[in-house]
């Protein structure tokens, strides 16, 4: 596993546990507004889709400290969120979370939905405790929100795949002004209608970005947001605003 950070100590990013975030280093989107632009490019140096100037810095946590620092922390922390970059694009994402676990730990995932047969594997090996999935944009806006082409039927797989999981899950989306608008919300919500939970997050600009264009972008008022929520609402059983 080629892990890009760690985060020590969380009280935010599973619900009502106490978790640490490990993030992976490599994604197959090119989201304009991620803030964790150091997780997005390869280990290879491959050079991203808005400038020809950001590289990986191969900066990457032993996976030896990692489980070090884990193995000091048991009986201290509940969860382990797996996040990043997109996880599930690491074939041996299955062993890694197998030694998670066999520490007691309660483990999250955070993905984007593009690999549907790797959440699978993870549910059929009852590897995982909590689903998270992003939903980035309307279907017709997904390639340029991404900026890759988005194949939406693996999306709408992993869709399914996580409702019917019968494990505690939400969808989330990240509310950037000219990516998504008021109108985007229902063709949003219908992709997961009769979900449990979907949260709205608020855009920010006061960080890197993947695109650095979108760091003069200004973010939606707090009014402007619960409009949308009020809009999503109708399609899931809770929605919420980060």
């Amino acid at each position: 596993m080629i892990i890009g950070g760690l985060h020590k100590f969380s009280l935010l990013d599973y619900p009502d546990k106490i978790s640490a975030i490990v993030f992976t280093q490599g994604c197959n989107f090119r989201c304009q507004f991620c803030y964790n632009p150091m997780l997005v490019w390869s280990t290879t140096g491959c050079k991203d889709t808005f400038s020809t100037e950001k590289e990986t810095e191969g900066r990457f946590l032993n996976e030896g400290d990692l489980f070090d620092f884990l193995k000091s922390r048991q009986g201290k922390l509940d969860a382990v969120v797996i996040s990043g970059g997109e996880p599930t694009l690491h074939r041996d994402l299955p062993e890694f979370i197998k030694k998670i676990k066999d520490l007691g730990f309660l483990v999250k995932l955070d993905t984007n939905g593009t690999s549907p047969e790797m959440v699978k594997k993870l549910l059929e090996q009852n590897l995982l405790d909590y689903i998270a999935m992003d939903i980035k944009g309307a279907p017709e806006k997904y390639d340029q929100v991404t900026g890759v082409k988005t194949d939406l039927s693996k999306l709408q797989e992993s869709i399914i795949i996580i409702k019917d999981s019968g494990l505690p899950y939400e969808f989330r989306s990240t509310i950037t002004p000219g990516l998504v608008s008021l109108a985007d919300i229902p063709k949003m919500g219908e992709l997961i209608q009769g979900a449990e939970k979907w949260y709205l997050q608020q855009f920010r600009n006061d960080t890197d970005l993947v695109n650095p264009e979108t760091e003069k972008v200004e973010p939606y008022t707090s009014a402007e947001l619960e409009e949308m929520r009020v809009a999503a609402a109708s399609f899931v059983k809770y929605c919420g605003l980060r």
